[in-house]
């Protein structure tokens, strides 16, 4: 930081060379070779003998050796150093990403009060919304995650349609009208459906009325409470079997999440967040709002704390296990009075998987294991390790 301009040019044609000479190795003429070396200690000692001059000429020779070795060689300026060490970086972070730790929001609240999803708080009245000043709304995002949105009708509007528009950790839902224009809301679609304001223009709808903003209506004003980031141990399962009752991660190959009440509005996600109820062998049981799991009460500390359905830490309670809700003539996978399930242990008796059974700790709103079926051995990505933001959701920390 606080050498020399002629020493910090000095040090960078150094690198330069030394770089030139590892690219270009099997190109270069032996005798070229040993000439650059030799232009390099000499540079080197003039450096080290802080003599001004015999830098200068030293670099001089060095740079034109280099130029003659090769054609249309040019020395790597500062932008493309630079450049270099940005796309090293990335290729560092994709590395670690791909085979150690891995991001992941919490778009929705099927794990809630464990972990948060993405919540829409409405806040309007008579008198309208004012979002608060630049200060509080970054001191709320840095801390809590809180966005603030002020969605306002510029004219007649009606719905033509609710979609998930989604990307990377990223949940967004697209609400399109009439005249091709839209408005996208920070949030998953279920969420966005339980937006006082679009949930009664979609009643009106029900009611045979259209969904209908009429000029100056709000469309959404309020804030968004961003889900938890969590990063996922993408190494353990490789080591040891999976346990009951953590948090994990899985991917949807093969589960079906497509059809009415299955993913909500995940349906276009690839990766999943629940509570590890059931490992292979187990035979899973609900009678609300207990789990049993090979005919006893589950014992393990997060089972317990959602069985319980006493109030967490936050102040919200947990609901207690309830058995799967039948609606529009939907499957589930408790198919008889029992509402019991046994976990495939054996990949060679009829199966190529062994099965995990997945719950959410928010069980009455929770589409889990009990509507699309078992996670198989090959979704599995890793446990819940660490939440990393927001500071304040009263998880910063490591994931129980």
């Amino acid at each position: 930081m606080f050498k020399p301009r002629w020493k910090k040019e000095a040090l960078l044609l150094l690198k330069g060379a030394q770089k030139f000479l590892h690219y270009k190795r099997d190109l270069l003429a032996p005798d070229r070779i040993d000439e650059i070396e030799s232009r390099r200690v000499d540079l080197k000692s003039a450096i080290k003998a802080k003599d001004l001059d015999a830098v200068k000429e030293t670099s001089k020779q060095l740079r034109n050796t280099c130029e003659k070795s090769l054609a249309h060689y040019r020395q790597p300026n500062w932008l493309s150093e630079n450049i270099e060490v940005f796309w090293v970086a990335i290729v560092v972070a994709l590395g670690i990403r791909a085979y150690f730790l891995q991001p992941f929001r919490i778009p929705t609240g099927s794990m809630q009060p464990s972990l948060n999803g993405i919540v829409a708080t409405t806040k309007h009245d008579e008198d309208g919304w004012d979002t608060p000043w630049l200060g509080e709304q970054v001191f709320d995002f840095a801390m809590s995650g809180r966005s603030y949105e002020n969605i306002v009708a510029k004219k007649d509007l009606n719905i033509v349609s609710i979609k998930d528009a989604s990307f990377f950790l990223f949940s967004r839902t697209k609400i399109t009208f009439d005249d091709n224009s839209s408005e996208v809301i920070g949030c998953p679609v279920n969420e966005a459906y339980g937006i006082s304001t679009i949930k009664n223009a979609l009643i009106r709808k029900q009611s045979g009325k259209t969904p209908h903003f009429e000029k100056g209506d709000p469309i959404f004003q309020g804030y968004l409470t961003s889900g938890d980031l969590v990063l996922v141990d993408k190494v353990s399962y490789h080591f040891r079997q999976p346990k009951r009752g953590e948090s994990f991660v899985f991917d949807t190959r093969d589960i079906d999440t497509d059809g009415p009440d299955r993913m909500s509005s995940q349906a276009k996600g690839d990766h999943y967040i629940k509570r590890l109820s059931g490992v292979p062998g187990d035979t899973i049981q609900i009678d609300e709002p207990n789990l049993y799991i090979n005919g006893d009460k589950a014992t393990e500390e997060t089972l317990l704390r959602v069985m319980s359905k006493e109030p967490d830490s936050k102040g919200y309670p947990y609901t207690g296990y309830t058995n799967p809700r039948r609606t529009g003539g939907q499957k589930t996978l408790f198919s008889d009075s029992s509402h019991s399930v046994t976990l495939n242990a054996n990949p060679d008796k009829g199966n190529n998987y062994r099965e995990f059974f997945a719950l959410g700790d928010n069980s009455t709103d929770s589409l889990d294991s009990r509507y699309w079926g078992s996670v198989k051995q090959y979704n599995l990505v890793g446990p819940a390790f660490i939440s990393l933001w927001p500071f304040n959701s009263g998880h910063w920390g490591f994931i129980k």
